[in-house]
């Protein structure tokens, strides 16, 4: 099957998650046609705020090629001249206190990069976008198998650290990116990452003058909860908020108000402290910390949520990014 570049470029999204990257895309112009993630709560985030594309639940390491690119054509939209990603870090992240090296997680950018040079050989790829943890750099060794399996897969690779409080997130998040640009197609195109300069955002930026949250209780549903579905959380059960004990563990930082927040990635419970001190940020507060529109919703339960928002790329440094792909490469968006 041919390749032919679409009025309006679109992208495959894998390991879409909350739909951060994609959001982000879609912002710069881009069309998300098929995004595939294997967790059913995040598929239906994913399906409940976007209007158009389809979304299915599905396990990139048991899907082929030519089985995506069906799933592609039966969408009805443009082939994608780019593939987006972030495969699960936590068998990466520093902040993964019990880190595996047999953790079946470590191999997905592997199978994201061996999938890619299929995709890529059956329709045309212009460019890809992969999003990681900083701790996979560190690993030397597989990050240099992770390297050379992308350029196998016929593409010249750029990297950079990407820190999403230069993009007017109010949160210090220092991620790794790869871009890779097709080798054939764009021999002499070099990709230069987004600086960001936005203004310095703090958490009351964010969240500050927010009304009182929603606390769980087993017969809690999302219509229960009057200012948005998701500005709930947990009851604070803890003894450590009456003795204010804070900042002594990873999971029990209180946030200030004047500075951005620690990076947003929570374990299953463990929000980071409101400023007030009295109780756990809610997960739309998470959401907001991470750079999504207040509209957005999340769906799943308590902990699905987290996940979703801790493992999400911020849509600000999404959209710098898409729109730094679309200078370089000279892409079409109709407006």
């Amino acid at each position: 099957m041919r390749h032919r570049s679409p009025p309006v470029p679109s992208v495959l999204s894998l390991f879409s998650g909350a739909g951060g990257l994609d959001l982000g895309f879609r912002r710069a112009g881009f069309a998300v046609p098929l995004a595939l993630d294997s967790a059913p709560a995040a598929v239906a985030t994913l399906k409940g705020n976007t209007k158009s594309g389809a979304t299915v639940v599905a396990d990139i390491r048991e899907l082929s090629a030519s089985q995506i690119v069906a799933k592609l054509s039966s969408s009805g939209g443009p082939l994608p001249c780019g593939i987006i990603g972030g495969p699960p870090c936590q068998g990466f992240s520093r902040g993964n206190a019990r880190k595996d090296p047999k953790d079946p997680r470590n191999r997905l950018p592997l199978t994201y990069a061996a999938l890619l040079g299929e995709i890529n050989a059956l329709i045309g790829i212009d460019f890809f976008v992969f999003e990681n943890v900083v701790g996979l750099f560190e690993n030397k060794r597989l990050y240099a198998r992770i390297e050379k399996a992308f350029e196998s897969s016929g593409f010249r690779l750029f990297s950079d650290q990407v820190d999403a409080e230069n993009f007017g997130v109010p949160q210090t998040r220092r991620r790794l990116f790869l871009v890779g640009l097709n080798s054939a197609r764009f021999p002499g195109e070099r990709f230069v990452f987004p600086r960001g300069r936005a203004r310095r955002r703090t958490v009351r930026d964010a969240i500050g003058g927010m009304p009182v949250p929603t606390f769980f209780s087993r017969t809690l549903r999302p219509a229960d909860i009057p200012f948005h579905p998701n500005h709930w959380t947990m009851v604070p059960r803890s003894a450590r908020f009456h003795e204010g004990r804070f900042n002594r563990w990873r999971s029990f930082r209180r946030l200030k108000w004047d500075a951005p927040s620690p990076t947003v990635a929570y374990g299953n419970r463990e929000i980071h402290i409101h400023p007030n001190g009295l109780r756990r940020l809610t997960v739309l507060e998470a959401m907001l910390l991470q750079g999504f529109p207040k509209h957005y919703v999340l769906h799943g339960n308590f902990s699905e949520q987290v996940a979703q928002v801790s493992n999400a790329v911020p849509p600000p440094v999404a959209f710098a990014l898409a729109r730094a792909l679309r200078r370089t490469l000279d892409l079409k968006v109709n407006r």
